[in-house]
């Protein structure tokens, strides 16, 4: 007994050891970008290079105030936390979707994420909060995508656990200032704001074990597209990767290859 117990401790730390090895190089590289924002010409020319290559209205420019610090303690537990969720996700471009379990938000009722799809039609999964300003910054244009595309396509919104909290890496540019969920009730709370910035939406939070962050490696941001209770579209992981415009595109190019389908069909 013993010595399972022992063979079970060695093989965890030896798979601790292969995850610090395979996301050190990643993470290091983050850590130093971190650090030289810290020096405010670098974050000014880096944030003014960064809008100058946002072609598209749906994707506004990240804008970080100088009065927040990036190289901290909190900063790198977080981006490691993400880097760690993203590689250990479930949720794969071409797999099937992970059936994790949320909470409608108006109605407080446990449903899971694939509950949410409506038949064949394309359910897009928008997973951030009220903590987050590049999500809340593309809020606005991911409305319009809603109210462009209703025809075709349903919405949700998964409330997750908050990217910047006030009692960890705080982030002044965000537009509310909300601390760790400690239960439940918190998330629930924090998600109704949110309901009043997406009222077109259905929203949902996660539980609190972060089950659908984990499976869909959603920290800080992140879209999806389901369709056949597959991911037929995986968007990369905020900030730089959060990207309105590439689900407008998805959606379009959808749209479009419905209507040559019907046309198709008409002819014959």
């Amino acid at each position: 007994m013993m010595l399972d117990s022992g063979g079970v401790q060695m093989a965890t730390a030896l798979k601790h050891a292969a995850l610090c090895l395979m996301l050190l190089p990643r993470f290091l590289l983050t850590a130093v970008m971190l650090w030289l924002l810290d020096f405010l010409c670098i974050r000014r020319k880096v944030l003014l290079q960064m809008g100058q290559r946002q072609k598209s209205p749906d994707d506004p420019p990240v804008c970080v105030s100088d009065s927040n610090r990036m190289f901290t303690l909190e900063s790198l537990g977080a981006v490691w936390y993400g880097q760690k969720l993203d590689f250990f996700k479930s949720a794969h471009l071409g797999s099937a979707a992970p059936n994790t379990e949320v909470m409608l938000v108006q109605e407080r009722r446990q449903v899971r994420i694939l509950d949410c799809m409506k038949g064949k039609r394309p359910l897009i999964l928008n997973f951030g909060s009220c903590s987050c300003p590049p999500f809340m910054t593309r809020l606005a244009a991911f409305q319009r995508v809603v109210r462009q595309y209703a025809d075709i396509a349903d919405f949700l919104v998964v409330y997750i656990e908050e990217a910047h909290p006030s009692d960890g890496w705080v982030s002044t540019d965000a537009p509310y200032q909300i601390p760790k969920h400690r239960c439940l009730e918190d998330r629930l709370r924090a998600a109704q704001l949110m309901l009043a910035e997406v009222p077109e939406s259905n929203v949902v939070v996660d539980n609190m074990d972060n089950s659908s962050n984990a499976a869909y490696g959603a920290y800080f941001e992140r879209l999806y597209i389901v369709r056949d209770e597959r991911v037929v579209y995986q968007g990369g992981r905020g900030p730089e990767g959060y990207r309105i415009s590439e689900l407008r595109s998805w959606l379009e190019q959808y749209r479009n290859d419905v209507a040559r389908s019907q046309t198709a069909v008409l002819h014959v």
